[in-house]
């Protein structure tokens, strides 16, 4: 049997000593800062985990990859790994200068000469690589409204590793996990791929795909970056300890893989399976809806339950990697053991239970019971330790609509119920609030109002995340920048988005501070609703009408809210 996958394959690391003298003559260079998802892909171009590429990808690679999947010399490889600008930073460029790639602390990484630079048809890239143009999609949303407007691309000399200071016994470079098998003599290995805590039936399968594949299991978890709002991954990566105790020691081995998922379905399949070849693997388990990103702006699911496997079928042999294909396990009471549910032949007659991931988070979120059919007590306790019960966790409560609408009225009243409830610290973010406290410096224009916005959302992640309550009540009118904010606070608790639906008339009408007469003087420009346009929420957690209705009874419609989403305990 071949034991290709044993040897070791290219890095684009220079020597040590060439190194020392490349660092102190790129301080001179024009520097890029890299974004997370940018070091996370500059990481695997430099360790060989996305070998054979040299670079980030050129326009003529970029172009063929996005169309079918391929390098332009005809390579197989279906993702593209751009590195994306600003526009004012790329005009200071020449063609063939190289530039210096640092990480979020000022150390440089590697350096890269541009040898192409292009602004892309995102729209386009969008529709072929992650099947469609629909902001719903994190990646998508990702491309229009973080990535940078221009791509650059050319060869990367790396100079060092990005730093990790976590979990560093776990972390291996492709290099590192094949002297690894060569070592234990491992010549078949099958990866599991994962961004979820591990429960029994994973722990069920992946016995299974080791057993069919005749192979050593490796548990390839992403530590990068996954979805928004997954379980972050300290909390994770201390689930998979917890269960590793349940494998046979000398058979199952666990690594970190630091990868910027784009949670693409099927083509995030075959790069999945070309990224474990290079870490030297021979098999890698894809599962039913492989890195689905979950349901569209229609509320269907992006990709068909199948799609990736089917993908990954076609090329496996090009790949040279063979798919485990992942079956549903079930949990049958009667026989108390996991079994594949298509294989299932006397369902009738069995019990078959099943706990989906919604499932799991309502139970976490409730503080109900998990059986232990389903997860290993180690895993529930560590889940707990991050997400205890919703009515203990920090929350975010964002108020948006026109000036005047009566968001900070309703806020204020929200605020002094909350506190009279007791039991977690409560802060008020309003719009003037903000304005004198955190962006004094700021005017009123798109870019700056979106910096205020974003600003507000980090301190309500930050209190979110220290279990308090923040009340924010901005005008918000943009509908990416509060999906933003969204993400941002989701990510440690609760975003409940309330729009205060005042109509623009009864606004204009109240005018209390007079801005609305100005702004049709034309004395303030880019004002909401006049203008400037105001993007309506389109699946708010609470709409509220303020005309005719008193604040004491808008401020109760959100209590009420609050309270059936289980973030604040019932009054008896």
């Amino acid at each position: 049997m071949s034991t290709a996958n044993l040897s070791p394959i290219p890095e684009l690391y220079v020597s040590y000593e060439s190194a020392q003298k490349l660092k102190a003559e790129a301080g001179n260079l024009i520097s890029w800062d890299l974004t997370p998802r940018q070091i996370c892909d500059l990481e695997l171009l430099m360790n060989g985990g996305f070998n054979p590429l040299k670079g980030f990808l050129t326009e003529a690679d970029y172009d063929s990859v996005v169309d079918k999947m391929r390098l332009a010399d005809g390579t197989l490889w279906p993702m593209p790994i751009t590195l994306d600008v600003g526009e004012d930073f790329a005009e200071k460029l020449e063609i063939g200068q190289d530039i210096a790639l640092r990480d979020q602390e000022g150390v440089i990484l590697a350096t890269m000469t541009v040898t192409d630079r292009w602004a892309p048809n995102k729209a386009l890239e969008a529709e072929k690589v992650f099947g469609a143009d629909d902001d719903a999609h994190p990646a998508v949303n990702y491309l229009h409204n973080q990535a940078g407007g221009i791509y650059l691309g050319g060869p990367v000399t790396g100079i060092q590793q990005p730093v990790h200071y976590d979990f560093r016994a776990r972390r291996d470079t492709p290099n590192e996990l094949r002297a690894f098998f060569r070592k234990v003599g491992w010549k078949r290995v099958v990866a599991f791929q994962t961004r979820n805590p591990l429960h029994r039936a994973h722990q069920e399968l992946t016995f299974r795909a080791a057993r069919e594949a005749q192979a050593n299991l490796l548990i390839h978890p992403v530590v990068g970056m996954t979805k928004p709002g997954d379980v972050d991954h300290f909390t994770r990566v201390r689930c998979y300890e917890a269960v590793l105790d349940k494998y046979p020691a000398a058979t199952t081995s666990m690594s970190l893989l630091n990868l910027a998922m784009r949670m693409a379905g099927p083509r995030e399949a075959v790069w999945h399976g070309l990224i474990r070849k290079n870490h030297g693997c021979t098999h890698f388990i894809v599962g039913r809806d492989h890195a689905g990103p979950g349901k569209n702006s229609a509320g269907e699911d992006f990709y068909g339950p199948y799609d990736a496997q089917d993908l990954f079928r076609e090329h496996q042999e090009e790949m040279g990697i063979e798919m485990v294909d992942f079956k549903h396990m079930v949990w049958v009471q009667e026989r108390a053991q996991y079994e594949p549910n298509d294989e299932i032949k006397d369902k009738d007659n069995v019990t078959i239970l099943n706990i989906s991931g919604t499932e799991l988070r309502r139970r976490l979120a409730e503080g109900l019971e998990i059986p232990e059919w389903f997860s290993f007590p180690e895993v529930v306790a560590e889940l707990r330790r991050t997400r205890p019960p919703r009515s203990q966790q920090g929350f975010t409560v964002f108020f948006t609509g026109f000036s005047g609408s009566g968001k900070s009225t309703i806020a204020n009243a929200l605020m002094v119920k909350l506190m009279e409830m007791g039991g977690r610290p409560v802060t008020l973010l309003d719009g003037d609030i903000v304005r004198k406290n955190l962006s004094s410096e700021l005017g009123f224009s798109k870019e700056h109002r979106d910096l205020n916005i974003r600003r507000i959302g980090y301190v309500a992640s930050e209190i979110t995340k220290n279990g308090g309550i923040a009340i924010c009540a901005p005008i918000a009118p943009y509908a990416t920048t509060r999906r933003a904010v969204r993400e941002d606070i989701e990510a440690f608790g609760a975003f409940v988005e309330v729009h205060v639906a005042t109509s623009i008339e009864e606004c204009e009408r109240r005018d209390r501070k007079g801005l609305y007469k100005l702004a049709r003087e034309g004395k303030i420009k880019e004002f909401t609703g006049i203008s400037d346009p105001y993007d309506v929420p389109k699946n708010p957690e609470l709409s509220v009408e303020t005309e005719n209705v008193d604040v004491d009874s808008c401020a109760h419609q959100v209590l009420l809210k609050l309270e059936s989403m289980g973030l604040i305990a019932g009054r008896v």
